[in-house]
């Protein structure tokens, strides 16, 4: 006999746990893992969709009491089969309950009530309408005389039903009149709402003409594409050099072959210029996914995703769980950045899970960034992946000029503004020329680095090479190791009093630029001015139609927009990543510096770019101001290897989380030494127990333990034993443990 383990309505925590059932003989040849099947569940043996997860040969429960599948959902194996089967491999790379895993992948349960659009249509001829609308202005039946006249003109027997009530007055009397004597029928059609930002407006665009290195790549990526194995590849192109325009081209490929496409975008700002592109390029079969949409828009794309009637679906994270049926190719777009790591469990990394979604339906995958993640890059390097280069801006538009600007000297000068004197010379030669400029504040609020704002030194760990953070009472505390020190008074190496933590905002940025520059007309767009829905669409376009001078941001805007008219990128602060407490600070600045200088020059007029630091000789501004990727990537991957970072090794975080400090503690102190019994070789690095970044969350305490081993297998297998080890010990049941690949 054949049992299987079966997840119950994914909507209800409580049903966090799988329930064996009895397969039926004659289903015993189609039953699989991922399937969705019809079964008796709860006292009144209601029938419910349930979703298997495990097939086995040996009883779980009492045999008498086991119930039997109902039927297999035959219409939903193709599409959610494979999503759960996806689900599965989520659950045991990334350390989660299949639930989890389950809600990640399979996100829209509920059914929203659809939106209709009622139609009232002539069902008799136009001679009869004509001689029933004569008999009826004998009496005094105005509102049926109205309905009939509106569908004998120029309607073509057919009104809106809504428009009938507003201007013609059709009450349900009406209607029931006309339908009793089959004078009419009443229709309604589904309506989709669409998610499109001003979809009606967007006009069509003819497709680009391709320059020949795009043609270039877009050849070996359909080299690759014809090979046994196609690897994922990775296009690797400077800022501006048409990376959307190749993508367009291999969708067109994929669309023609009747297939669909998943383009990922790491920010919700991103939709805005990328939709508009792709929705005039194809129309409206192409829709987005992000977490303004409202339950109903978002259900409305999955269900038109499902029924094939989209074919290209646009949004973050998420999207990569679009229900196609016939998915061939995921693109993901700015691959390197962060936020394609979900934060909950599971917390898997889209780039991996793209990966392996292709690989189970045959599709294709694209990394494209400006600045490529070490992890892709290094894996490039390794045959991995395959490599496609865009090594020159499209048109050959050269890069913009960019200029460090030594913020010590500032302060030596006298100058405390926020704005260095270079920088507001360019503003004001920028507002000048009626050209538009975008300020750059690295990351939002207060910074947790302290440094001297005299000679630019940082405290940082002298175990773990990052910087020390700022905590209560004046403590200065590293999150990888525990290290702990009191916040010194003066500068260690040149003792200046100017030592503290950068405090500037971007709305305090903003008062700075608006006095300098009244005459300016300056948006801001940071996380307080695009909570409404909307806001970033209405920002941006105020932008892009030349509504305003400056636009002051975080992160947001320096990622993947083209604003032809920006001549000027100013950086704020780029020691505020540069010293955050992350192995991968050195990276991340790089990025980000490179991206936003990027956004200057991108039409015919020149760009120019100025970065704003304490810290002009360290590596990764150099490099990013020449923009040189290959010369970062060579001088971070030196500090990977002798530190033992990814991707030089593997790292997994144990994270740990309990409302009682002294139950965490131990139980962390306890997982320690378990992982040490598991693997005593010197091969296995582990750091911690230590606090987490933040290590205090409302009242919920926060621990992690760090292991790295160049064989990430090897780490698969210890979470799956501290998995077992934590379930079987009762004193793990007032702690979260969660598992992190890094």
């Amino acid at each position: 006999m054949t049992y299987a383990d079966i997840i119950v309505d994914i909507s209800h925590e409580k049903l966090d746990k799988s329930f064996q059932y009895l397969v039926p003989q004659q289903l015993e040849e189609q039953i699989q893992v991922g399937m969705v099947v019809q079964i008796p569940f709860g006292r009144g043996n209601h029938v419910r969709k349930g979703y298997v997860v495990g097939l086995s040969s040996k009883l779980k429960v009492d045999g008498s009491c086991i119930k039997s599948i109902v039927s297999i959902e035959n219409d939903q194996e193709t599409i959610e089969s494979r999503l759960i089967a996806l689900a599965g491999w989520m659950k045991e790379h990334y350390g989660s309950t299949m639930i989890q895993a389950l809600k990640t992948v399979l996100p829209i349960q509920k059914k929203v009530k659809a939106q209709e659009k009622r139609w009232i249509t002539l069902s008799i001829s136009r001679e009869e309408g004509e001689k029933l609308l004569e008999e009826l202005k004998k009496t005094r039946f105005k509102a049926r005389i109205r309905l009939l006249e509106a569908l004998l003109g120029e309607n073509g027997g057919r009104i809106e039903a809504s428009l009938a009530l507003k201007e013609l007055g059709t009450t349900v009397s009406v209607l029931k009149y006309f339908t009793e004597n089959k004078v009419v029928t009443v229709e309604s059609d589904q309506i989709y709402r669409n998610a499109v930002y001003d979809a009606e407006k967007i006009p069509h665009l003819a497709p680009d003409t391709l320059s020949d290195p795009q043609k270039k790549a877009v050849e070996q990526i359909l080299a690759e594409w014809q090979k046994p194995a196609p690897r994922p590849v990775l296009l690797h192109g400077v800022t501006g050099s048409g990376k959307t325009q190749v993508y367009m081209e291999l969708i067109d490929q994929v669309i023609r072959q009747g297939r669909q496409a998943i383009v990922l975008i790491p920010e919700i700002a991103l939709t805005y210029q990328t939709v508009r592109r792709f929705y005039g390029r194809f129309g409206d079969k192409v829709s987005v996914i992000n977490s303004r949409l409202s339950q109903g828009e978002r259900y409305d794309q999955f269900k038109r995703a499902k029924q094939g009637e989209l074919q290209v679906m646009v949004g973050p994270r998420s999207a990569l769980f679009t229900p196609f049926g016939n998915l061939g190719l995921i693109i993901i777009d700015e691959e390197h950045e962060s936020s394609y790591k979900s934060e909950n469990s599971p917390r898997y990394h889209a780039r991996e899970t793209a990966i392996y979604r292709a690989k189970m339906e045959g599709a294709n995958v694209i990394l494209g960034s400006a600045t490529p993640s070490m992890e892709a890059y290094y894996r490039a390097g390794t045959g991995e992946y395959a490599l496609v280069k865009l090594e020159a801006r499209y048109e050959e538009r050269p890069l913009p000029q960019v200029s460090i600007v030594d913020m010590r000297e500032q302060l030596k000068k006298g100058n405390r503004s926020a704005l260095s004197m270079e920088l507001k010379g360019a503003l004001g030669q920028c507002l000048a020329k009626g050209e538009q400029a975008m300020l750059f504040l690295n990351r939002r609020g207060y910074a947790g680095f302290v440094s001297c704002r005299s000679c630019g030194h940082v405290m940082k760990c002298p175990h773990c090479d990052v910087s020390l953070s700022e905590h209560n009472g004046r403590k200065l505390i590293c999150h990888y190791c525990g290290y702990e020190t009191a916040k010194p008074d003066r500068c260690p190496v040149c003792s200046s009093p100017y030592i503290g933590g950068f405090k500037a905002g971007t709305q305090q940025i903003q008062q700075v630029v608006e006095k300098e520059f009244p005459e300016a007309r300056v948006l801001r767009m940071d996380y307080d001015t695009t909570r409404a829905k909307g806001s970033y669409e209405e920002i941006l376009e105020a932008f892009s139609q030349h509504r305003a001078d400056i636009l002051i941001g975080t992160q947001m805007i320096v990622k993947g927009h083209d604003f032809p008219d920006v001549t000027l990128v100013g950086v704020i602060a780029a020691d505020l990543s540069l010293n955050a407490d992350d192995y991968r600070s050195g990276e991340r600045t790089f990025q980000l510096l490179t991206q936003a200088v990027g956004r200057s020059g991108r039409g015919k007029k020149e760009g120019h770019a100025l970065i704003q630091t304490y810290s002009p000789d360290h590596y990764s501004i150099q490099t990013a101001s020449r923009q040189d990727y290959e010369e970062f990537y060579e001088e971070e991957m030196g500090y990977r290897i002798l530190m033992d970072y990814p991707p030089s090794a593997h790292m997994m975080a144990v994270l740990g989380a309990s409302e009682d400090e002294a139950v965490l503690e131990a139980a962390m102190h306890y997982l320690r030494l378990f992982v040490d019994k598991l693997h005593s070789g010197k091969a296995l690095h582990v750091i911690g127990p230590a606090p987490a970044p933040v290590g205090k969350v409302k009242d919920i305490y926060r621990r992690v333990i760090y292991l790295k081993h160049e064989n990430y297998d090897l780490l698969v297998r210890i979470k799956d034993r501290l998995e077992e080890y934590i379930e079987i010990n009762s004193g793990f049941r007032k702690v979260n443990i969660q598992f992190d690949f890094l």
